[in-house]
């Protein structure tokens, strides 16, 4: 059975992280706005002590969906892969609340997707380290690898990555989980 790596933030769920920037800030910014990997670089410098203990309050995932058609497709390629979710648990501006964090994924995970068990979680921050046939995920570096096939998840920060750099990676866009389904089902 094939291996298949599919990262969580911004691929399977998203929306969490800036909605508690837009609370943080009184803003309304949405994703299109964004145009850097890290969203909190919006935060204005001067105010990232607070906004520091603002977040480490929270639980990212209270505020969080699940992106149209993830939970359906993921359960179809449950059934036909060796499904592993590969998740990215800390946090750059703040290192010691990542356990918080982490615990705050793993019990989303629990509760969400109830047919993905505990031990096909992955929490690391070293993707390229993982070895799967496919691998699924938004940050583009995060898909280096020998993997067969490299999608990666249409988001934010990586939309105007030319299709020319893409394919000279390896890497098909996908957009949404249809697409995904479409490929691999």
């Amino acid at each position: 059975m094939k291996k298949i790596m599919i990262d969580m933030d911004d691929v399977i769920c998203g929306g969490g992280f800036l909605a508690i920037i837009n609370e943080f800030l009184g803003t309304s910014y949405r994703e299109e706005d964004i145009k850097t990997y890290y969203i909190q670089d919006i935060i204005p410098e001067y105010k990232r002590e607070e906004w520091k203990v603002f977040f480490g309050n929270k639980n990212i995932y209270d505020y969080t969906y699940i992106l149209p058609d993830a939970y359906e497709v993921m359960e179809k390629l449950n059934k036909k892969y060796e499904l592993y979710i590969v998740t990215a648990y800390i946090f750059k501006d703040d290192e010691w609340k990542s356990a918080e964090h982490l615990k705050n994924k793993f019990n989303y995970l629990i509760k969400t997707f109830p047919f993905i068990k505990p031990q096909q979680y992955v929490f690391t921050s070293s993707k390229e380290i993982i070895d799967c046939d496919i691998k699924i995920d938004d940050k583009a570096s995060n898909l280096k690898g020998n993997a067969e096939k490299k999608l990666l998840f249409s988001a934010y920060h990586n939309k105007d990555i030319p299709d020319e750099e893409l394919k000279k990676d390896g890497l098909i866009r996908v957009n949404n989980w249809k697409e995904i389904e479409k490929i691999l089902i």
